[in-house]
């Protein structure tokens, strides 16, 4: 399913992409835009007034710390706005595939194997990602 966007858009996503992830490489950023494209496809949970990146990406309460991060200021590179239009594309990457939630635990810490109430699907390197259950988000299976 390809996510519409605007030019401002697919730079924002690319910028929180960036915020988020840089230090899990380029599959950890694609994996949080997964997760920012499902809240805007998901309409479901938390998620039901989210119909755009930017209303994802300032969503308050429960939106990204990221975009507070002066990581997330500054223009996205073109290698990020690349990962960014995968994202909205369609591409998903496990275990955020249907994941609507990521954190990342202190430094040695197991991820938990449920926050938020949403059961966990697996972590890469600092993230670990969280699912609704399925039939709950239907437009994410």
């Amino acid at each position: 399913m390809v996510t519409n966007y605007t030019t401002k858009e697919l730079d924002l996503l690319a910028r929180l992409m960036r915020a988020e992830a840089i230090g899990d490489g380029d599959l950890g950023m694609l994996m949080v835009g997964n997760v920012g494209i499902n809240r805007v496809i998901s309409d479901c949970l938390d998620f039901i007034p989210i119909r755009t990146i930017e209303e994802m990406i300032y969503q308050t309460p429960g939106g990204f710390s990221g975009k507070d991060s002066p990581l997330f200021f500054g223009s996205a590179t073109t290698k990020e706005r690349e990962l960014a239009m995968r994202v909205i594309r369609g591409e998903t990457y496990h275990p955020a595939t249907h994941a609507l939630w990521f954190y990342a635990p202190a430094r040695g810490e197991e991820c938990r194997g449920f926050w938020f109430n949403q059961r966990n699907s697996g972590r890469f390197k600092n993230h670990c990602f969280y699912i609704p259950a399925q039939g709950v988000c239907p437009r994410l299976y």
